[in-house]
């Protein structure tokens, strides 16, 4: 469910990691730690996605 104030921008993936999460790279050099929704597909190294960050906690995101 989207959050009302939530900041969207796109990253790239730079690692895989377990559980179905991955490491985004945003274009200014912050990474962080994104999940995907149940049941979406595995994202795979390389790919350029579009994600959510909570307004209070930009070292983790949600995959949309």
């Amino acid at each position: 469910m989207p959050h009302a104030n939530q900041i969207e921008a796109r990253g790239t993936v730079v690692e895989i990691l377990r559980d179905g999460a991955c490491r985004i790279q945003l274009p200014n050099g912050h990474r962080c730690i994104a999940r995907a929704e149940k049941n979406a597909p595995a994202a795979a190294l390389g790919d350029t996605l579009p994600i959510a960050f909570h307004p209070y906690d930009l070292t983790r995101a949600r995959i949309l």
